[in-house]
């Protein structure tokens, strides 16, 4: 009996030793499709989702890309006044090349405009597929050398020099002219820019800069839920609606909207009610 048990013991020991746990296995599409899934699932029901087709496919929603405007906007502007490339298509070039941050590229190596190595680079870099497979990209510390990096490749390559002899606040023309001077083979390259800056109104940081009077993309929808007795209009937040959205609505800039109303956050509620006027 003893000699039976001690040999079933044995077997079941060798059983286990020779077990091993199934390897986990991921790929880019994988990866991918559950990047999507996250920002999908992450995202209540106000947020529209929209995919960009830069280095990465990637899913964002419209608060992403406001957020993404927001948090870089100000980098922007001061490259604008150094390099002389206007804000709104370095804003339009970083949501577009970075998946508004969220691409593969912008986080694994703080690189938001898709720029590869060259011959020229000596500093970090990340192999990722493109036009090629496994091609080289810059890696930068900080996004913010991502963007110091893009002002100084545009200024830095002669075949870019005719874009500096463009007005400033002529946004179509650069958009148009970074195509034309082969910073990108999308054909659709520059509506993509000019859809980003006007869905965004991105110009009103060059207009900043420049000190000129900014007047945002009208919209025909507005509509105005109660007036006040002084006069004051006020909007009534409805599913789906976004501080972007509101902000189109009345030819408001985001900021003064948040400001006029104190939001120090881009959180809504259906049924709240934000001051318009």
């Amino acid at each position: 009996m003893f000699k039976k048990s001690l040999l079933l013991f044995i077997i079941i020991t060798l059983v286990s030793c020779h077990a091993t746990k199934s390897p986990i296995v991921t790929t880019k599409k994988a990866a991918s499709k559950n990047n999507a899934y996250s920002s999908r699932t992450k995202k209540n029901s106000k947020s529209r989702n929209e995919v960009i087709e830069s280095t990465s496919r990637t899913v964002v929603t419209n608060d992403i890309v406001s957020n993404y405007v927001l948090e870089y906007k100000d980098i922007a502007m001061s490259n604008m006044k150094t390099y002389g490339i206007p804000a709104s298509i370095i804003l339009a070039q970083g949501i577009l090349e970075s998946g508004a941050g969220r691409g593969d590229l912008a986080v694994s190596a703080n690189n938001h405009f898709g720029i590869k190595c060259h011959s020229d680079w000596t500093g970090d870099s990340v192999r990722h597929d493109d036009d090629a497979r496994q091609e080289c990209f810059r890696k930068y510390d900080k996004v913010a050398e991502s963007f110091r990096d893009h002002a100084l490749f545009l200024t830095g390559k002669g075949r870019y020099s005719s874009l500096f002899e463009l007005d400033k606040d002529d946004y179509q023309a650069w958009a148009k002219g970074l195509r034309k001077a082969g910073y990108a083979t999308d054909p659709k390259y520059p509506e993509k820019l000019i859809s980003y800056i006007e869905r965004y109104n991105l110009a009103q940081y060059d207009a900043q800069v420049l000190g000129i009077k900014y007047r945002p993309i009208e919209n025909q929808n507005t509509r105005s839920i109660a007036v006040s007795s002084r006069n004051e209009s006020y909007y009534e937040v409805q599913k789906g609606d976004t501080l972007y959205s509101i902000s189109k609505k009345y030819n408001m800039m985001v900021d003064d909207l948040k400001r006029k109303n104190k939001l120090t956050d881009n959180t809504l509620y259906i049924g709240q009610k934000l001051k318009v006027n």
